[in-house]
């Protein structure tokens, strides 16, 4: 039988009642208290906020945004900033590389005689300008297409057709800029060239056991870039020189490529990262300054590897070719490295093929200590506006060839601690990486995948992302920030590329190479060193007109960029409360007269 509430007090059941009474009230007391209370704030100004009014807007009516999302936020959680936007200025502004660019920092230098004018000198402040678009920009044509041919007025620069009109680097036909495949070496063609060196040196297994090489002074990068097909990933690089637009040339036809040049500093790659080291007339004086040049390819040759130098020292006999080459054959016998071929092709053009050794004996049993072995106790560690070695870097004792390709991707990279905790954590994040790019990235972010080719890692790891993605037609810039972790030596273990890089500054890379910036939990420690707002200045410089950033982060500081990125009319979108996408549209500020 039930009993109801009016029973209990017909009954006098009083302490009964009393008691239930009390349990209703605690009850309602810990759920009220259990709820924290709501309090909403306003943003606190700072001492000097950024004000910051966006100029009229001009937006290309044919421009399409491409991220399909029903997680599209319209939601400012910090308007209480403007920000104010304005375009660079002058005649290379929409070029503009502030780093490379910083004519006044260019015009002091007391010498230029070791190539001092084409390293790197950043301003400060940053500039947080925005570069224009060259006039007629349109959205660049796809890859495998764009190997080949590529919007004239993307890349609106004629002085390397005209220089170069007969050697087959580029041509203008038309609306486009054409790539035959030749090169002041690739006299019968750049595929002739590749099987050429193969023939030479059959153990060089394009793609299997040689996958990573680097290639010095590279032109247009049409060798890289026909070298892709037979699996192998080429760092292009060349200095921005009176060869105007070489790299970005490269970088629009979908090619990888850097601004670099060897200088009076290192490169900004580790120890023993290539398998192979090209040069086909690549201008550098390898004997000069002390030989340092030379040096610096030995630092970042895998031992075991190969350079190969295709130049007229080699199959000419001129007076000054001859000193060259009597020069070189010096250098190369005190870093003891072999001439494992030697030939001359139909086409009148020849190459060596230099082999660097497996191990130190070769250096310990020389007559003469010079170069000398560096002190590997004093040696600076990091490649990031260090001076070139005057020594030769030591090779590890324990020392072996990489798995072929494909492989070498999931092996135990060589550099990796062997610690067993370091070999765990690295398939740990292997796997990571794996299914959050199948179950996230590739699915769940409404990025169109089929217009992505030139990607970028802004805080690469151990190449994780760039490993879940090598299925796919792109390839990956994986960048190692210079304050963190060391981690650059496993990436080129694995078969990838990259570069150390400080986010503080302007990238050695021209405006509008990349098609998809990934960061992940990067900004944190940014933004205790430099404002994130150049950062982002940055990411818009580089980053292609409907090009898309992936960014996984705390939700506050997804919050801040969000709201950066809306003040520049990007569309934004926000995923399991830690992945903000971003896309860029045409959009420029209105230039002020």
């Amino acid at each position: 039988m039930a009993v109801s509430v009016p029973n209990l007090f017909k009954q006098r059941r009083y302490p009964f009642i009393a008691f239930l009474i009390f349990l209703i009230l605690f009850v309602a007391f810990v759920i009220f208290n259990s709820q924290p209370p709501v309090r909403y704030q306003l943003p606190q100004p700072s001492s000097h906020p950024p004000v910051i009014k966006i100029e009229p807007e001009t937006v290309d009516n044919t421009t399409e945004v491409e991220i399909n999302s029903d997680h599209t936020d319209d939601s400012d959680s910090d308007s209480s900033l403007v920000y104010e936007w304005e375009v660079c200025r002058g005649s290379v502004a929409a070029d503009y590389i502030s780093c490379l660019d910083n004519k006044k920092a260019i015009k002091s230098l007391r010498s230029r005689r070791h190539m001092e004018h084409r390293e790197r000198y950043c301003p400060r402040p940053n500039p947080r300008c925005l570069v224009p678009l060259p006039e007629g920009y349109k959205v660049p044509v796809p890859w495998p297409k764009s190997r080949d041919m590529i919007w004239f007025n993307n890349v609106p620069h004629l002085k390397l057709v005209e220089y170069k009109k007969e050697q087959n680097w580029v041509k203008r036909s038309g609306n486009y800029l054409l790539f035959p495949g030749g090169g002041t070496q690739f006299k019968e063609g750049v595929n002739h060239y590749i099987q050429y060196i193969e023939k030479n040196l059959p153990k060089i297994g394009w793609g299997k056991r040689t996958r990573v090489i680097l290639d010095v002074g590279c032109g247009v990068a049409s060798f890289g870039g026909y070298l892709l097909e037979k699996n192998v990933i080429t760092m292009s690089f060349a200095p921005k020189d009176e060869h105007e637009a070489q790299i970005q040339f490269a970088l629009e036809r979908g090619i990888p490529a850097t601004l670099s040049v060897i200088g009076t500093q290192r490169l900004t790659f580790p120890d023993n990262a290539f398998d192979l080291i090209h040069c086909a007339r690549c201008r550098v004086h390898w004997d000069g300054y002390g030989g340092k040049p030379l040096l610096e390819l030995n630092r970042v040759l895998r031992p075991g590897g190969v350079f190969i130098w295709s130049a007229t020292p080699v199959y000419r006999d001129d007076e000054r070719d001859k000193k060259v080459w009597e020069s070189m054959v010096v250098l190369t016998k005190s870093i003891c490295w072999k001439v494992v071929a030697k030939s001359f092709d139909s086409s009148g053009i020849g190459l060596v093929i230099y082999e660097k050794p497996l191990t130190s004996s070769c250096y310990k049993s020389r007559k003469e200590n010079n170069p000398p072995l560096c002190d590997e106790n004093i040696r600076p560690k990091t490649s990031w506006y260090t001076p070139l070695d005057g020594c030769i870097s030591t090779i590890p004792e324990t020392n072996t060839w990489p798995a072929p390709w494909p492989q070498r991707l999931k092996s135990k990279p060589l550099s990796l601690s062997t610690d067993p905790k370091a070999e765990r954590a690295f398939h740990e994040d292997t796997k990571h990486w794996s299914e959050l790019v199948t179950n996230v990235n590739m699915g769940g972010l409404g990025v169109n995948w089929s217009n992505v080719r030139n990607v970028m890692d802004m805080n690469a790891g151990y190449g994780g992302f760039a490993a879940a993605l090598t299925d796919l037609p792109l390839w990956v810039m994986n960048i190692v920030p210079v304050n963190g972790p060391d981690t650059l030596p496993v990436i080129y273990d694995r078969g990838l590329i990259g570069i150390y890089h400080d986010w503080c500054e302007s990238l050695s890379t021209y405006p509008r190479t990349y098609d998809l910036l990934h960061s992940s939990f990067l900004f944190g420690n940014l933004t205790q060193r430099c404002d994130m707002l150049d950062s982002v200045v940055e990411m818009d410089r580089i980053l292609r007109p409907g090009g898309v950033v992936i960014v996984e982060d705390s939700i506050d500081m997804l919050n801040k960029l969000k709201h950066i990125f809306r003040s520049l009319h990007w569309s934004t979108s926000l995923h399991h409360q830690r992945i903000l996408v971003g896309q860029k549209g045409f959009w420029r500020p209105v230039t002020k007269r």
